[in-house]
């Protein structure tokens, strides 16, 4: 029978333990301890050795070559692709990539083990006890998280910033939403993701955000936000009938933390391998690619199948998703918002009465009926039926 070096070397070096055993050398736990094999095994190497002789020695697994073992080939192939290519992924992001796009054939546990091996990911150390989650939310639509993150997301451009506007579902955990900005956490930047989600999704139950100044109005640094003072953003909630839930710590929006810890282990190794430099290209790599990856991934089904988002229907987004402030008519018949001054069509206007203005592309200016009564605004939107 054909045997393999590493079997014939290693019935050498058993025969000698053996007979260092059987001639009171060594005690039988010691001979254990050398070959790393219980005392029960030992009586049976001893056993087979006093039967078979040397033969009695040799593993049977290690006759010949396993059929299954991996090809070595393959094997470098690997180890090359993750040195050439894909350095600095995670072991599982790197081997979902290499199975999608480079047909990697291997096992997760076999690639796992060969990079460790190679030097080239460090063991992961062993998770300590945590505190027990939140149940998520049963239905989809019922709770959504709205995060920014400020990151380098474009590798190929490390001395910039910018900011992932990242929607994700609290039930399902699907990235509804993922767009680079630019600025930070902008008015605008929220607004656009807002909107993107509620007409494609429709009009969802609640909406889980941090603390930012386009969430809501803090006095002073350390105190509890005022919430009889909505923001741009808390006002088109509350128009629109979506509960507005403020988290108080980082360990509160523990989903959307990991999701944008997540994101920026990912996002930003495959937008370097991808050859990316720009926001637009990498906006329209999430869009195409990314995310539908990352939802089949890391997506699972809701408790209840039920969705609970509710249709949009007659809900004019172009009057709510906007900048509204409140204004003064001037004697003059002008208002003036952002710097820029508008004339009201009014001839009357005798005094100064309140005014409100909306914008959204431009700006919409109020007009005020004669005889110095409070007008009422030109582009007031109508009122949403609240969602239940």
């Amino acid at each position: 029978m054909a045997l393999t070096r590493e079997a014939v070397e290693r019935a050498m070096k058993v025969q000698e333990v053996i007979v260092r055993g059987l001639s009171g050398e060594l005690t039988w736990l010691q001979v254990a301890d050398i070959l790393g094999r219980s005392p029960r095994s030992i009586r049976r190497m001893r056993w087979r050795f006093e039967q078979r002789g040397y033969d009695g020695l040799y593993d049977g697994r290690r006759v010949k070559p396993a059929p299954k073992r991996a090809p070595v080939a393959e094997v470098e192939r690997i180890l090359r692709l993750y040195r050439e290519r894909y350095r600095g992924f995670n072991t599982r992001h790197f081997y979902q990539v290499a199975r999608r796009e480079q047909a990697v054939t291997l096992s997760y546990t076999f690639v796992k083990a060969l990079l460790q091996r190679a030097g080239l990911v460090a063991k992961g150390r062993a998770r300590g006890r945590h505190r027990r989650r939140r149940e998520p939310r049963p239905c989809f639509g019922e709770l959504l998280h709205l995060d920014g993150s400020v990151h380098p997301w474009l590798a190929l451009d490390p001395t910039r910033k910018q900011t992932l506007i990242a929607v994700v579902d609290d039930a399902t955990k699907q990235l509804l939403y993922g767009q680079l900005v630019a600025g930070g956490e902008s008015v605008v930047a929220v607004m656009t993701a807002l909107r993107a989600v509620l007409e494609r999704y429709g009009l969802p139950m609640a909406l889980y955000t941090d603390r930012a100044r386009w969430a809501t109005y803090t006095p002073t640094s350390g105190t509890n936000p005022d919430r009889s003072k909505l923001t741009q953003v808390g006002r088109a909630l509350h128009r629109l009938g979506i509960e507005h839930i403020l988290g108080y710590s980082p360990q509160a929006r523990g989903r959307s933390e990991r999701v944008n810890r997540t994101l920026q282990d990912r996002l930003v190794n495959e937008l370097r391998v991808a050859g990316i430099h720009t926001v637009p290209g990498a906006n329209r790599y999430l869009r195409e690619r990314f995310l539908p990856a990352f939802n089949t991934e890391f997506g699972c089904t809701p408790t209840d199948p039920t969705p609970a988002f509710v249709p949009l229907g007659r809900c004019d987004l172009e009057q709510i998703l906007c900048h509204e402030e409140e204004r003064v008519v001037a004697l003059d018949n002008t208002i003036r918002l952002d710097a820029s001054c508008s004339s009201s069509p009014s001839t009357a206007g005798a005094g100064a009465v309140p005014a409100s203005a909306s914008s959204s592309a431009a700006i919409s200016t109020a007009t005020t009926p004669s005889g110095g009564a409070p007008a009422a605004s030109a582009t007031s939107p109508p009122a949403a039926s609240p969602a239940p």
